[in-house]
């Protein structure tokens, strides 16, 4: 469904898009504007009878639908693209300087080029960016690794990766055939097929204890696809366990730390966080180590299993 919101800013920039492309495609302009062939139709019957009031049907927007294709004939002044507001110019200038000063990740030139065609384009809305300071600040491990993913991903070569893995406290060796270099959330990750788990897996960058360049070509098998991150990097798998963990203040820090499915204020300095992950151990770690700032809810099995947990540690004071 297309709310009034977001339809006229679409309308606005439909038009002058039609007039430099006469006789586009429907599918083509509806698959840009991400939108549905039957909206587009809509939005053009609407476009079709738009014009200044008083006037005639020579003042109004004119256009010629032939079969699949859509010419523009007259758009009655609306010729010029919408421009980005102050503050869209601003963040976007901004993130682009700091994707600039990711060591290794771009093509700085192609970065600078499309910032020079962004300050034109955004004009007087890009003043404030140039009195905002860009520092990006890399662990030395960072950057020591992330040449090497790039050596690997130009030369299509195998790396095997010491990795550690903070859900488990343990550092892992793996072989891994790079596909693709990310900047998700603020960190840089290599995504790759893992030849310890046989899967595609993203590697944090800042996470990677050493790494190998071997004389082996990456060849990631036919199924290993790219993972579609459009809804955020964690995105658990239908078999994960669902659970939900009852924090204190001191704890708060893991609903920000864990991709949580939801947190819930209780009003009374209590969160409820819940939790999608394939592995509980991690939780039971954490559950001691937070000892009455955090309490297990549910599933049931995992409760029982931190209560045993608790006994065994006092147990061992008794000694």
């Amino acid at each position: 469904m297309s709310g009034s919101l977001d339809r006229l800013p679409r309308l606005l920039a439909l038009v002058p898009y039609l007039l430099s492309h006469p006789g586009a495609r429907a599918a083509d302009v509806a698959a840009l504007f991400e939108i549905t062939e039957q909206q587009l139709r809509k939005d053009l019957d609407l476009l079709w009878v738009c014009g200044l009031p008083g006037h005639g049907p020579g003042d109004l927007i004119d256009m010629e639908l032939e079969g699949d294709t859509i010419t523009l004939f007259e758009p009655a002044g609306v010729t010029r693209p919408l421009r980005l507001t102050a503050d869209e110019a601003l963040a976007l200038l901004v993130a682009l300087r700091t994707l600039a000063e990711t060591p290794g990740l771009v093509d700085r030139d192609v970065v600078s080029r499309t910032l020079a065609k962004i300050e034109e384009a955004a004009g007087a809305a890009a003043g404030p960016a140039d009195r905002v300071a860009v520092a990006v600040e890399h662990q030395t491990g960072e950057d020591q690794v992330l040449p090497v993913v790039r050596q690997a991903l130009a030369e299509n070569r195998r790396v095997h990766l010491s990795y550690h893995v903070p859900a488990r406290d343990e550092t892992t060796e793996r072989d891994v055939d790079p596909m693709r270099l990310l900047l998700v959330e603020g960190h840089t990750y290599l995504e790759g097929w893992c030849r310890r788990v046989e899967g595609v897996r993203l590697f944090r960058l800042d996470r990677v204890v050493g790494i190998t360049l071997l004389d082996l070509p990456a060849e990631p098998p036919p199924e290993a696809a790219p993972r579609d991150l459009s809804q955020g990097l964690f995105q658990p798998s239908p078999g994960d366990q669902l659970v939900t963990i009852a924090l204190q203040p001191g704890a708060h820090w893991v609903a920000d730390y864990q991709p949580c499915e939801s947190v819930e204020d209780l009003g009374d300095g209590t969160l409820v966080a819940r939790v999608r992950t394939p592995d509980t151990a991690w939780v039971r770690r954490l559950a001691l180590r937070l000892g009455d700032q955090a309490r297990v809810l549910e599933p049931a099995g995992l409760v029982d299993q931190v209560r045993a947990d608790a006994r065994a540690a006092l147990a061992a004071y008794d000694r």
